[in-house]
């Protein structure tokens, strides 16, 4: 078993542990994360879950999560970029969660060029997790249940765009983009839960276009370059879609730091080209 094989496994068998013990944390309060959101205890429980999993594995040299301020060096390979509980202010109304994880073949910060694997865990109705790496030429959905792990499809983004999952108010965004959303929205159904992996989930499935913009309140975004941005985009480019930041792959933007922020939107090529126009990059 090689260093990726064994880091799907550990992610694999704690997702299964954090999907059946999460009721025991949801409702615990807990401070600020670095970036200066609310925390709540299972942000803290799941990070801590995923780092003494992650950490055990001799292949794995850096591991860095939204919920700590830096780099925790562990010596030489990979590096562990994660966003252990993914739309954890989703627990209070018992909606969807999930987990992200992004493997970098280089010391962070890094783009996502330097990623060799991407693993999505969704924790709604079933636990499922989307893997794409480096090593495989498609990307595989698991389904995650009784302690054992069951390969149930391959993901290719539909050509048929169906869905679109837009977060920001009107008074939020630009001109530019509230017409873009409003040309959308009359072509495409509107699905926004305000989980990113369960809104992707969506995009994944049915075909369509997932954006978080720059905001009046968030020139950069909300979501993470690291721990959200650039992994789910080697995700979705690898089942055949595409990403941005408005004017380029995510996989190109350059995080100046480990939480470094970027506009982001993830989807089909055609959608995110006409994003891009529209944005007039």
């Amino acid at each position: 078993m090689n260093t990726l094989d064994e880091i799907e496994r550990v992610v694999k068998d704690t997702s299964h542990y954090l999907s059946d013990n999460l009721a025991n944390y949801a409702n615990r309060s807990a401070g600020e994360n670095p970036s200066g959101e609310q925390q709540v205890g299972a942000d803290v429980w799941a990070d801590d879950l995923f780092f003494d999993a992650l950490s055990d594995i001799e292949g794995v040299g850096g591991y860095a999560s939204e919920e700590r301020e830096d780099v925790l060096d562990l010596g030489d390979g990979y590096a562990i970029a994660i966003d252990p509980l993914d739309g954890s202010s989703n627990l209070a109304s018992n909606n969807s969660v999930g987990t992200i994880v992004g493997v970098y073949d280089s010391d962070l910060p890094a783009s996502g060029r330097n990623l060799v694997a991407s693993m999505m865990t969704l924790y709604g109705p079933y636990t499922t997790m989307t893997v794409a790496r480096e090593d495989h030429d498609i990307v595989q959905e698991y389904l995650l249940r009784d302690g054992h792990s069951e390969r149930w499809e391959t993901f290719r983004l539909p050509e048929e765009a169906t869905v679109l999952g837009m977060a920001g108010r009107i008074d939020e965004r630009s001109d530019a983009m509230n017409e873009i959303t409003r040309e959308f929205s009359r072509e495409l159904k509107t699905r926004y839960g305000g989980a990113t992996v369960a809104d992707l989930a969506q995009v994944l499935e049915y075909g369509g276009l997932f954006g978080y913009p720059a905001k009046t309140n968030a020139p950069d975004g909300k979501l993470r370059v690291h721990f959200e941005s650039a992994p789910l985009a080697y995700l979705v480019e690898a089942a055949g879609g595409a990403s941005s930041d408005g004017s380029q792959s995510l996989l190109d933007v350059e995080p100046a730091e480990i939480h470094a922020r970027t506009p982001t939107f993830l989807g089909n090529e055609s959608l995110i080209q006409r994003l891009e126009d529209g944005l007039g990059t």
